[in-house]
């Protein structure tokens, strides 16, 4: 038995418009201003859903479901959907999607962050989302940070802008290694799974994309994500300093760790940018404010 057949006939979905006229119907055109690019490619659409590694009768958490696409793609495959809409227009025009699923659909109009995600799809829930630009790194953070650990989502398969993706999975060395590298490889194993190019979306944006899939896993070190979440903002707010000057004021624990100071960030392993969070304060507390550092 399919996923599908499993929760209910995928051709109760048959009958709905296509994606072009839907956005056509509604008015819905991408709002740069809420990071919106439609993905209407089926095609595409059916290989990411059948990237989520689902069950039958499992969740998923859709930020930004926008016409609706990928929340058909799951739908199809026997997902229970849970998707966070902020756009009204994309709300009235999910309406028919949501009769048609059958009771498969719950459709939230609400900020993704502001809403209580782990609230909303429970413990055990896949994410899925082709993210807006504007809010995929904040509400990635968010998830990396999610305690406690492993956490209430089982994978998480997310569409970024490519050099949101290369950073996600950035090693030591490497030109887009940051913060966001460490986070995303202390918790989970991160990969990129496919690369989009602009053309397959609606309007086409100036950037290609890619999907990234992360599985939580243990920890690399036994110490709170929240000190290495505090580190690494501080020493890649100044990634071309040395760590005696970005890390200013926090040089004991940094000798306490084996770390030469005079290298950079931009060089350390996750599990020495650990080794030097372990001696800190708990929480990282009196860290300083830096500016960026993803």
């Amino acid at each position: 038995m399919t996923l599908a057949e499993a929760s209910g006939p995928a051709s109760r979905l048959d009958g709905l418009p296509p994606l072009r006229d839907v956005i056509a119907a509604a008015g819905l055109r991408a709002d740069r201003a809420l990071g919106q690019n439609f993905l209407l490619d089926t095609n595409l659409l059916d290989r990411i859903a059948a990237l989520v590694p689902l069950a039958a009768g499992d969740t998923v958490y859709e930020v930004g479901p926008g016409p609706g696409g990928l929340t058909r793609a799951l739908l199809k495959r026997g997902a229970r959907v849970v998707a966070v809409e902020r756009d009204r227009r994309a709300v009235a025009a999910l309406a028919p999607l949501v009769e048609a699923a059958g009771g498969q659909l719950h459709l939230v109009e609400g900020d993704a962050l502001a809403v209580d995600a782990r609230a909303l799809a429970g413990e055990g829930a896949h994410i899925a989302a082709n993210l807006p630009y504007n809010i995929a790194t904040p509400l990635l953070v968010g998830w990396l940070l999610s305690e406690p650990w492993p956490p209430w989502w089982r994978s998480a398969t997310l569409m970024f802008q490519r050099e949101v993706a290369e950073r996600i999975v950035a090693r030591p060395g490497d030109p887009a290694y940051g913060r966001l590298s460490v986070l995303a490889a202390f918790r989970t194993r991160a990969r990129i799974l496919v690369r989009l190019p602009a053309r397959a979306f609606v309007p086409a944006p100036k950037v290609e994309s890619a999907v990234v899939q992360l599985l939580p896993q243990a920890p690399v070190a036994d110490v709170a994500v929240a000190r290495v979440a505090d580190l690494t903002a501080r020493a890649f707010g100044q990634r071309r300093k040395m760590l005696r000057q970005s890390l200013r004021g926090y040089l004991p624990a940094v000798a306490a760790a084996g770390i030469d100071p005079t290298r950079r960030a931009e060089t350390l392993g996750v599990a020495e940018f650990a080794a030097i969070a372990a001696h800190l304060e708990p929480a990282g507390a009196g860290l300083p404010a830096s500016e960026g550092g993803c």
